[in-house]
């Protein structure tokens, strides 16, 4: 298993906004996480991206228990293994395009072929994301449909075990979230990794193997 829940509660005061009995993820499935707003979605993605920490419980991620990690450890964790697309894309505004989805490869130290190899994979991801005039361009030029493909990019990257992505079609019509939606499954077909995907769009759910009710799940009542 990549992803296991047993008992976990999240509380941001008192009372618990996230509190799963058992949740259990295969290692590769593509999974479709849904359920109306405030039904802890969110929450769920950040306590599995190391941005929260569980107030009580068990999650192990990629067989890492991360109660047990301190902050900056699950600041490793998450560089080393996860891809995320954040509502918030998480973009930096004094580096351009091709900076901002090379920034996973800066916290690593490469050899000049590794650096070379994920230059010419940050030029493909660019090109199959219709972002190539953009390339040394701010990002805050950009749209949030063009933001949120940068995003994406650099998600990819680092072909990393786990993508975790909250709403990462958001700001994308319909041409490019199919576009997004099928390099997403290229990428896993060429190096499976799992996926966990929210999304309020209920259409893309066909592209998924594994669909989670997370209203259902959530013991809490929010």
């Amino acid at each position: 298993m990549d992803l296991i829940a047993k008992n976990l509660v999240f509380a941001y005061d008192k009372n618990p906004v996230l509190k799963i009995a058992l949740l259990e993820i295969k290692a590769h499935s593509k999974v479709f996480v849904y359920g109306p707003s405030g039904c802890g979605k969110s929450t769920l993605l950040n306590l599995c991206a190391g941005v929260l920490a569980i107030n009580s419980g068990e999650l192990k991620l990629l067989n890492t228990e991360m109660s047990l990690l301190s902050s900056t450890s699950r600041d490793r964790f998450r560089a080393q293994n996860l891809g995320l697309i954040f509502q918030q894309f998480n973009l930096l505004p004094y580096l351009s395009v091709m900076e901002n989805i090379m920034l996973p490869s800066i916290l690593k130290k490469l050899d000049g072929t590794e650096k070379n190899r994920l230059e010419h994979r940050a030029h493909d991801l660019i090109k199959r994301l219709g972002l190539e005039t953009f390339l040394k361009r701010s990002v805050m030029d950009l749209s949030l449909g063009q933001q949120q493909r940068v995003a994406q990019a650099r998600a990819l990257l680092m072909s990393p075990k786990m993508i975790i992505a909250d709403e990462p079609t958001s700001s994308l019509d319909e041409k490019n979230t199919s576009e997004f939606m099928n390099l997403l499954l290229e990428e896993w077909q060429v190096s499976p990794f799992t996926l966990l995907f929210v999304s309020h769009d209920q259409r893309l759910k066909k592209y998924f193997d594994v669909h989670l009710n997370l209203e259902e799940l959530n013991e809490a009542k929010v």
